[in-house]
């Protein structure tokens, strides 16, 4: 049976265990309209902005890396730029440059898994990466060497791959000696090679739809290089202070949902991620990257959420090139942290997770005891977006069998990467 029939139709999905929570799917269409679209995240609530208050101003980059498994740096960093921000602590340009050195790793990584495990698979019609492994061995080979890499980088500089213990503010507890980062070069620049050719083979393997939308961008934006832990907000082109974030972008909640989600001023989605990144910053893109694009479909200005996996094969390239060079022109800071003295104060803090924008925002008292946390992941910015894409696909796709549609609809939720991506095949159409 296909949507276009006048029954009602409702595409449902049930309850999953994913490793970052609970989530799902759920559409009613009738008479060729799409009455509603609901993409429910069924996470429990954690609580986490409640765990910091009261806490030391140190301890929250240790604390909001728990919060995913993932992006554990993405947390550190936001953390640590906001409670450095509140004293109006300079930290010295090595450590930065430190910081975005790990922070690589993490995109190598997080886009990693991304790219081969979980969307690669679905764009050619495998139920998983093992099936996939059959006939694409090599690519896949790619795939494992490539979060390989990406695990090791963030292991040498942070102490582990998972929840970090290295970071903290001001800086790092420890910083590594520059031979023990030399030693991974070599599967650095492996990393680079087979990303480039990734980028190559997904353009020309992976049919892509046909799919456009004038979308609202909102990401960090830098003229000289591409922006990852540090960056000027930008919605579309109108460019923020980090003190105006809350009072600018409108948060929402809905019945069906427990996570949050975050509009732009006139109450629109806005997209955060990837896609935005690439919109926002293509200029800064070394030129070798750019020439690779011109043997695949991707184009800039980009406004087709289907191709965002290139644009993931894009950052992950990124990636190992600014590693490698900033492994090059690395020496060990001195000292590796600087001291913090609290005091009654606001800060915030913002930088590029693999999925998009994390903000923190943190009040702290005179004793440097934290009063009240604002932490606002990317998903927040992208759920709406979601939604909106699925209508519109649904709406000009009714003649489609229940079948396509179920594979369509969990293929544009996995453009987004939201926590929900980790299952595969999780939507089912009763018909009623």
């Amino acid at each position: 049976m296909k949507a276009e029939s006048k029954q009602p139709v409702h595409l449902s999905v049930s309850a999953l265990s994913r490793v970052e929570g609970e989530g799902g799917l759920w559409i009613k269409i009738e008479n060729g309209k799409v009455l509603r679209t609901e993409l429910r995240i069924f996470e429990a609530p954690r609580f986490f902005e409640s765990f910091l208050i009261g806490r030391h101003f140190y301890e929250p980059p240790d604390i909001t890396a728990r919060i995913c498994g993932i992006c554990p740096v993405a947390y550190q960093i936001s953390s640590t730029a906001a409670i450095e921000n509140s004293v109006g602590l300079t930290v010295p340009e090595c450590i930065w440059q430190l910081r975005r050195l790990l922070y690589c790793g993490e995109w190598i990584e997080s886009h990693g898994l991304h790219v081969f495990f979980l969307h690669a698979p679905g764009f050619l019609g495998y139920p998983s990466l093992m099936d996939m492994a059959k006939d694409y061995p090599k690519e896949v080979s790619w795939g494992l060497q490539i979060k390989k890499a990406g695990n090791a980088l963030i292991r040498a500089i942070a102490g582990r791959e998972i929840h970090p213990i290295n970071v903290r503010v001001g800086g790092f507890y420890h910083v590594p000696e520059k031979k023990e980062l030399e030693s991974l070069l070599d599967s650095l620049k492996k990393g680079l090679d087979y990303s480039l050719q990734a980028i190559k083979w997904i353009g020309s393997v992976c049919s892509f739809p046909s799919f456009k939308k004038e979308y609202t961008f909102v990401a960090l934006k830098n003229d000289s290089c591409y922006p990852i832990e540090r960056g000027r907000l930008y919605c579309g082109e109108q460019a923020l202070a980090l003190e105006e974030f809350e009072s600018y972008f409108t948060e929402e909640q809905t019945d069906y949902s427990h996570a949050l989600r975050w509009l732009d001023s006139h109450a629109k989605p806005c997209v955060a991620g990837p896609l935005a990144r690439f919109n926002l910053n293509y200029h800064p893109l070394p030129t070798f990257i750019k020439d690779i694009l011109k043997e695949t479909p991707l184009e800039y200005p980009c406004m087709n959420p289907f191709q965002s996996i290139l644009v993931r094969l894009v950052e992950i390239a990124y990636a190992f090139d600014e590693a490698i060079k900033l492994i090059d022109q690395y020496e060990p800071p001195e000292p590796c942290y600087l001291p913090l003295e609290p005091c009654a104060a606001v800060g915030y803090g913002i930088s590029e997770a693999p999925r998009g924008l994390l903000y923190h925002r943190y009040l702290m008292d005179s004793q440097g005891l934290i009063k009240g946390a604002k932490i606002v992941p990317p998903t927040c910015f992208n759920l709406a977006s979601a939604e909106e894409d699925i209508k519109n696909w649904i709406e000009s796709h009714l003649n489609d069998t229940a079948e396509k549609l179920t594979a369509d609809c969990e293929q544009l939720v996995r453009n987004y990467d939201p926590c929900i991506s980790c299952a595969t095949h999780f939507l089912k159409l009763k018909f009623l």
